[in-house]
């Protein structure tokens, strides 16, 4: 899922290329993908573009009159741009918007239609489709603790909770628990002031270097190659491969179609964490450090 650094991205590049342009035409060919009735989709069109705009992990279009169109990708949604309209639209795109100055096509990869598309009318509007997580970047020492603590949940649930934090999801979240070196099942409530200091500052760290390399892999185009994993990252998406820091293995856990990605050495004290499908079928037999699952896999 398109996170704070990818979503932030797109914004300027669609900034760039739509602001002070007309909306001329939607073209919605998934029944699905359309989550509002009032006002309708066709209110939009004909309306010029005054903002766009993050709102956590979705990117909102405002238009002429406090209109509001917008999407969350969610998962597998893609945008793309082309400066002209395309002669026949290819079957993938779940939505296609013509502004004078060219076309943003809205592309979902899977048979899953998870992507969303709001028609808001204001700033209430708009907030409504907020789920209120704070902006960590933004956020005082103060305020990101007391957010951080107002629950009893793993570091890995309370960051990606957009309830309590906007725009950080599981790929980032993983980085970010690297870099402060702290467990993706610590509890909130038992860190400490320094260890949450830490982490708030891991989080501008992460979210800020990887917003600026993006931008900088862009280089004033638009965004195309948006995943979830990228080279460089130091633990998500590299199950099995060595720690750029301390060379042990990465490990995971894994729990429906999500993955959390640690480096034992680094984050666990050594300690694997139990995968909820693997412990559960090798129960007493499951290893518990990185030496007996090397031992393990020696048998």
């Amino acid at each position: 899922m398109p996170e704070l650094p990818d979503v932030e991205v797109y914004v300027e590049a669609l900034r760039e290329r739509v602001a002070g342009h007309r909306l001329e035409r939607i073209l919605v060919r998934n029944p699905f993908l359309l989550r509002s009735t009032a006002p309708p989709l066709e209110a939009a069109e004909g309306r010029e573009v005054r903002e766009v705009r993050r709102v956590g992990k979705r990117i909102a279009i405002g238009l002429d009159g406090e209109l509001w169109l917008v999407l969350h990708l969610m998962i597998a949604g893609r945008l793309h741009w082309r400066n002209a309209a395309p002669k026949t639209v290819p079957k993938n795109v779940l939505a296609l918007f013509q502004f004078s100055s060219g076309v943003l096509t809205l592309t979902e990869a899977g048979s899953e239609r998870r992507a969303a598309l709001h028609v808001a009318v204001g700033e209430e509007g708009l907030a409504a489709l907020d789920a209120g997580g704070i902006d960590a970047i933004g956020a005082s020492e103060a305020a990101f603790a007391a957010t951080l603590r107002s629950a009893n949940h793993t570091l890995k649930r309370a960051l990606t909770d957009p309830h309590l934090f906007s725009g950080i999801g599981n790929a980032y979240s993983d980085e970010i628990l690297h870099r402060v070196r702290l467990s993706p099942v610590a509890l909130t409530l038992k860190l400490s002031d320094a260890e949450a200091r830490r982490l708030h500052q891991a989080i501008r760290d992460v979210l800020t270097e990887w917003t600026n390399r993006l931008r900088i892999e862009a280089a004033g185009g638009f965004p195309e190659k948006v995943t979830a994993f990228r080279e460089g990252m130091a633990v998500h998406g590299r199950y099995g491969q060595p720690c750029p820091d301390c060379g042990a293995k990465i490990q995971r856990i894994r729990y429906r179609a999500n993955e959390t990605n640690y480096c034992p050495q680094c984050q666990t004290g050594g300690r694997l964490l139990a995968d909820r499908a693997l412990s559960r079928l090798l129960r007493e037999d499951w290893p518990r450090t990185i030496e007996e699952l090397e031992a393990l896999k020696r048998r």
